[in-house]
């Protein structure tokens, strides 16, 4: 199964991870990137999940998942090992309407997680929709290492026009040319 790409706006989306070991830290870390507005319900956390908590002063349940805790989250992530529980809590995600990923089960995702690379405001994406998170991995890596140098500060340009240009097929027409022109001539280097 393909997974439709889309990059998800969190600014008032309450997050919540159930789970607290390694692989809930690794989840962790790539929410960070973009929110903290971020809730642990774990009985157990390993170190680096407890320091993480502590260092964004995020809000930590110590005690193991109970039915209605997602109620007031738009995502929640599901960092255990227990199968059933996995199933119970996507199950439960359906009736409060909010978006699930349980880690290493797509059954119960509505969402996965792709590979992805981050600088400033450009974000790359790469998913082989679970066919090959090595792939992903690696591909990711060339992404990072063929990003032009100086395309942060071009794409604050392009913010700025963007912004401050009217409305309408001439600001459309003379963005696509400036970034068509910024890429022929990085490519000539």
């Amino acid at each position: 199964m393909s997974y439709f790409p889309a990059f998800l706006k969190l600014d008032n989306k309450k997050i919540l991870i159930v789970g607290g070991g390694n692989i809930a830290y690794e989840k962790l870390q790539r929410l960070l990137d973009f929110t903290k507005d971020i809730t642990v319900i774990a009985p157990q956390l390993c170190e680096e999940m407890f320091d993480a908590i502590e260092k964004e002063k995020l809000e930590l349940k110590k005690r193991s998942y109970e039915r209605g805790d997602i109620k007031e989250f738009a995502v929640v992530i599901i960092a255990v090992d227990d199968i059933p529980l996995q199933a119970e809590i996507f199950e439960e995600s359906k009736e409060y309407k909010c978006l699930c990923n349980a880690v290493d089960s797509v059954d119960y995702c509505d969402f996965i997680f792709p590979s992805y690379v981050r600088q400033d405001d450009l974000t790359i994406a790469v998913s082989t929709s679970g066919a090959s998170p090595a792939v992903a991995k690696h591909f990711k890596r060339y992404l990072q290492e063929h990003i032009p140098s100086g395309l942060s500060e071009f794409l604050q340009e392009m913010k700025h026009l963007r912004s401050t240009l009217p409305k309408g097929k001439q600001r459309m027409k003379m963005l696509d040319e400036k970034a068509k022109k910024y890429f022929e001539n990085w490519s000539k280097k």
